[in-house]
């Protein structure tokens, strides 16, 4: 696989929120008021999965709850966090289900949970976030993409291994502009995660001199894309970029309907909808079509411990993030000697960045017990937190659909958001 060596920079708002005061320096008897301040923990470090068990994007509950649950169990091999065994209690987010994650997160609440891994959507994410804030709880997800999130009142508690749209909007626009198309129409979800990386996509599309002839946004419920599909197929595209779920299996045959489908122009995926689909589009349907997703190359081994703990994974996306939310949460409490959700929050920018580089928990660990600074390298990339509890340096992997509809590795880019 080809790894690049090329590094983006781009510029993102960051929210003015409680993170603020855990990024910057200040005084010893400053940090001690600050840590005084913080609601007290029960002791030991209750983890709440909040990840699709149902709908949408049930494809991605079984990676991402096997990751939380390989790392409580490396937790606890380290010894557990602040001397107690941590714990690990789970729920359904039923992405695409509204009604699904608010119960799931009042068991979750109700159990104790400290901080909350999931959800694993922007749009349930930001659908349950004040409730779980609200409580004193950090919400730590591991897919939840949308520039919303950079600016959110979330209290100081919101945080997330996946970066903002910024990130790979800017990527999917360089790539469509680099494959040589100059009129792009975009298809995207009416939601905060379609219409964050869509309009993301079309700043840099324009600012690199292209046009965007059509950006078109479609309800996920509907039943027909017809008229959405028309809009775009009026704009006479050289590239088409779908930025969709698992609607792409109704998208792609419509596309092709309408003469616009890979076949015919040059097509790009996102995250939401880069799958296996060998088993769902006759041989050759998506042959070329490429796709842009956050997230480093995952190495043998992480999968092979996966495997150990779920053997009937298919895929492991977004599980390195789900891995690294749940550590990250641990080595807080440990750094902040303190499991309460709002301590956790006050350490997270910290152990994420500028200490002594440190890549698993036992390791990060030790470093702490010895009142060291750490910078945790996670299995999902560098995950550097910014102000916001964004990661400020981010990997975006492009890849190429086959002609079985299953897709490689093109290269890695790494990016940066000020």
């Amino acid at each position: 696989m080809k790894r690049s060596t090329k590094t983006i920079r781009f510029v993102a708002v960051a929210a003015a929120s409680a993170l603020v005061l855990a990024a910057c320096s200040g005084s010893d008897s400053d940090d001690k008021k600050k840590a005084d301040s913080l609601a007290k923990g029960d002791g030991f470090l209750m983890v709440g999965t909040l990840l699709p068990q149902t709908g949408d994007l049930a494809y991605l509950g079984p990676p991402d709850f096997a990751a939380v649950d390989l790392a409580v169990k490396d937790m606890n091999e380290a010894g557990g966090v602040l001397g107690k065994e941590a714990k690990q209690t789970k729920a359904d987010s039923g992405e695409g289900s509204p009604d699904v994650a608010p119960g799931s997160v009042d068991k979750l609440l109700s159990a104790k949970s400290d901080v909350i891994v999931g959800a694993a959507s922007s749009s349930v994410s930001l659908n349950v976030i004040d409730k779980i804030v609200s409580a004193g709880v950090v919400q730590f997800s591991p897919g939840a993409t949308s520039t919303a999130f950079d600016t959110y009142d979330d209290k100081g508690l919101f945080f997330r291994t996946a970066p903002s749209d910024v990130m790979q909007g800017n990527v999917l626009g360089n790539l469509v502009f680099e494959d040589g198309a100059k009129n792009v129409a975009i298809l995207a979800r009416q939601d905060a995660y379609g219409k964050a990386l869509a309009n993301s996509a079309e700043k840099t599309i324009k600012d690199q001199g292209g046009t965007v002839g059509a950006k078109v946004f479609y309800r996920p419920d509907a039943t027909t894309y017809k008229s959405e599909i028309a809009k775009l197929k009026d704009a006479k595209p050289d590239a088409v970029a779908v930025i969709a779920l698992n609607e792409t299996t109704k998208i792609i045959p419509g596309l092709e309907a309408a003469g616009i489908g890979p076949k015919d122009v040059k097509t790009y995926f996102v995250d939401g909808n880069t799958y296996d689909y060998s088993r769902i589009f006759p041989k050759g349907t998506l042959k070329g079509v490429k796709a842009t997703y956050p997230g480093a190359e995952l190495k043998d081994d992480f999968k092979s411990r996966l495997l150990a703990v779920n053997p009937d994974i298919k895929s492991f996306a977004f599980a390195g993030e789900s891995y690294d939310a749940a550590i990250m949460s641990a080595l807080a409490a440990e750094a902040a000697k303190n499991d309460s959700g709002e301590a956790i929050a006050s350490e997270l920018v910290k152990i994420s960045r500028d200490g002594e580089k440190c890549t698993t928990y036992a390791a990060c660990l030790a470093l702490l017990k010895d009142a060291k600074d750490i910078d945790y390298n996670g299995v999902s990339g560098p995950v550097d937190l910014n102000k916001a509890g964004s990661p400020s340096k981010a990997i975006i992997g492009i890849y190429k659909y086959r002609d079985d509809n299953t897709y490689k590795n093109l290269d890695y880019v790494t990016g940066e958001v000020e």
